[in-house]
């Protein structure tokens, strides 16, 4: 009984050492591993622990040993943690884990690498890539970056959505790119061959959860548009209501997912090798842009934007623009079903405008408008406003469709280019210098005198009498900005892009609209509205309700400056270390420090208890002095070795 106790016993207890040794180990070098790492390090422990009692000399004498073998335990068990953690990092343990599926990711990785290697050596890429260096840069002639420019476009129009919707985001970037890369890009497009039928009735079953026949009284199976990412169907719903169902196409995301994966990589290279990539912030841009791509894969996300615009333009001259309504009850992550409007669009209009007897210029300044309200107003802005986005409808009016892609902005970006409207409007060359200046992101050290100069003579230059301005003063204004290291927001360059394809889209209803001075009307009009006597006077209450609670303390906060400053107790404190990642730095610096020097400290006075020949021996020839010398050195070992293994990981 006794010896089958015991047998139950001596696996318990290695169990029990072994758990207590990798925990420990671990707790004192402050790192997380996995189990099965736990496992061989306590086993390595308690194997190193047998080892060290056995060469302890005879039975009688390892009991008073015991804290001395525990420590060399640990010490081993830390030991190997620390290499094994060196050698075969954790991260490295958990894609071993996941080696197949990463395996598969990277054949396929593989397979489009292949894939685009062969577009950019069809289209001559690598070349083309040397001539973009960064706005305002002279570097090549102006054909050779036509040229250049118009390969990229090619490429990317044959690498698929992920890359022509990179394109169409750089063709916003007039302060990043030349000018010539800025009118290529904007003419990227992309169109791919539609989904078999009884795929998109299986996507559209699965989103909506009945068939599509038991969803809508009748469905078009033939696609009006088909792109990389959806395609649109006509549809009917049981009331009669016409439809357009925009359905995402089944492999759409994954796709998506692989060419961001490969833009990152491209990104990090490209910054490392190019120049012109880390000029223009390259890996910036694309995190950027991938964002905004995610978003575009939520249908639900575009529904938000079309809610938020529409209801924008309830009132005001936006009204005049019609936007589809979203059936919400038959949209989903991967189905958008909105209101069918009945028109064609402005790619395809042709003399209809003429002949139908409509008034082109106003049709021109009611989208104008509308998109201006979306900017300066609602904050929410359709950033693709190109002709196909736009439909003149049988009643004549204006109609605004695909809110896939748009722009946000806050409200003091937004009082900054009504500023920025304005001063334009007055042809106030100081006003448009403070304007730019809370728009874009300024460095530490910047001539505000030159370039309030350089504003000047832009504005002599295309706003002076005589002058007829058009798109290329956006371009223009980015490449003054580029040229005195000012950095335009992304939802800014946004702006002043939809702005751009605006222009070209009305051109569609009046050639040679002039949308710098309908633009300068728009502002002079909104301001007029702002300064009539019921505006100022709400404007003047919001203001005195914001500056209540401050006024109220203000005659306490008085009181007590002057009070101290009488007493000669005036004083102004300042917060070091306010940064928490700085707080970080010196807490994990100090601790480093102090347990070095703690562990020294026990490492000297452990020394000079051994170097003690004196009495009481408790184990054959070593005294009690020298038992204490023996564990403290122990200690010391394992401090020493969190304080080794902190500043290999780079903690302080």
């Amino acid at each position: 009984m006794l010896h089958t106790a015991f047998l139950i016993l001596i696996p318990v207890l290695f169990v029990f050492t072994l758990v207590g040794l990798s925990m420990g180990a671990r707790r004192l070098l402050g790192i997380r591993i996995g189990n099965i790492r736990a496992a061989i390090a306590g086993t390595v422990g308690v194997l190193a622990t047998m080892q060290i009692i056995s060469a302890m000399g005879p039975s009688s004498h390892r009991p008073a040993m015991t804290s001395v073998q525990v420590l060399c335990g640990i010490i081993v068990t830390m030991l190997f943690l620390a290499f094994s953690e060196v050698l075969l990092p954790s991260s490295v343990l958990s894609d071993i884990v996941r080696l197949p599926r990463a395996l598969r990711g990277r054949v396929a990785r593989t397979r489009r690498y292949a894939e685009l290697s062969a577009i950019a050596m069809r289209n001559g890429l690598s070349p083309s890539l040397r001539g973009l260096a960064r706005a305002g840069s002279p570097k090549g002639t102006v054909a050779g970056r036509r040229h250049a420019a118009r390969q990229v476009r090619l490429a990317l129009e044959e690498a698929g959505s992920t890359f022509v919707k990179l394109g169409q985001m750089l063709s916003t970037r007039y302060d990043l790119l030349p000018t010539e890369y800025v009118e290529e890009f904007s003419r990227l497009h992309h169109q791919a061959a539609p989904d078999p039928w009884e795929r998109v009735r299986k996507a559209l079953t699965e989103e909506l959860g009945q068939d599509p026949d038991d969803v809508f009284a009748s469905f078009d199976p033939v696609p009006l548009a088909a792109g990389s990412m959806a395609q649109v169907h006509r549809a009917r719903l049981a009331d009669g209501q016409e439809v357009a169902v925009k359905v995402q196409r089944p492999g759409a995301q994954p796709v998506v997912e692989r060419d961001l994966d490969i833009l990152h990589r491209l990104g990090r290279k490209l910054e490392e090798h190019a120049h012109w990539a880390r000029s223009l912030g390259l890996c910036e841009l694309i995190n950027g842009f991938a964002v905004s791509l995610h978003e575009e894969l939520d249908f639900r996300t575009e529904a938000r934007n079309m809610a938020a615009v529409t209801s924008a333009a309830a009132s005001g001259a936006a009204g005049a623009v019609r936007t589809p309504r979203v059936h919400e009850e038959y949209s989903t992550q991967r189905v958008l079903t909105l209101e069918w409007l009945d028109g064609v669009p402005l790619t395809s209009v042709g003399t209809s405008v003429a002949d139908r007897g409509l008034d082109g210029a106003e049709l021109a300044r009611q989208l104008l408008d509308c998109v201006l309200e979306q900017i300066m107003l609602g904050g929410v802005f359709h950033a693709d406003p190109h002709p196909g986005n736009v439909l003149l409808l049988d009643t004549g009016h204006i109609g605004l469709i695909d809110f896939g892609s748009v722009g946000r902005l806050d409200r003091t970006v937004r009082s900054a280019l009504r500023d920025l409207l304005l001063a334009f409007h007055r042809s106030d060359p100081t006003a448009l210098s403070d304007a730019m200046l809370e728009i874009v992101e300024r460095p530490e050290q910047i001539d505000e005198r030159k370039l309030e100069r350089s504003l000047g003579r832009f504005m002599a230059r295309h706003l002076g009498p005589g002058s007829r301005p058009n798109r290329e003063v956006f371009s223009e204004l980015f490449l003054l900005v580029a040229r005195h290291d000012l950095t335009v927001p992304p939802e800014v360059a946004a702006t002043f892009r939809a702005l751009a394809t605006v222009e070209g889209t009305v051109e569609r209803l009046v050639p040679d609209f002039d949308i710098v001075a309908e633009a300068r009307r728009f502002a002079a009009v909104r301001v007029r509205e702002e300064m009539t006597y019921e505006r100022v006077k709400e404007s003047l209450i919001d203001e005195a309700i914001a500056l209540t609670s401050v006024l109220r303390r203000l005659p306490r906060r008085v009181d007590r400056i002057t009070g101290a400053l009488e007493d000669g107790r005036l004083g102004v404190r300042i917060r070091l270390l306010a940064d928490e990642r700085d707080r970080r730095f010196v807490s994990g610096l100090v601790h480093d420090v102090l347990m070095s020097f703690i562990g020294g400290i026990i490492a000297l006075v452990g020394a000079v208890l051994l170097s003690i020949d004196g009495k009481p021996t408790i184990i054959g020839s070593v005294s009690l002095s020298q038992l204490i010398g023996y564990n403290l050195l122990a200690v010391s070992c394992i401090l020493v070795l969190r304080v080794i293994f902190s500043i290999s990981r780079g903690r302080g």
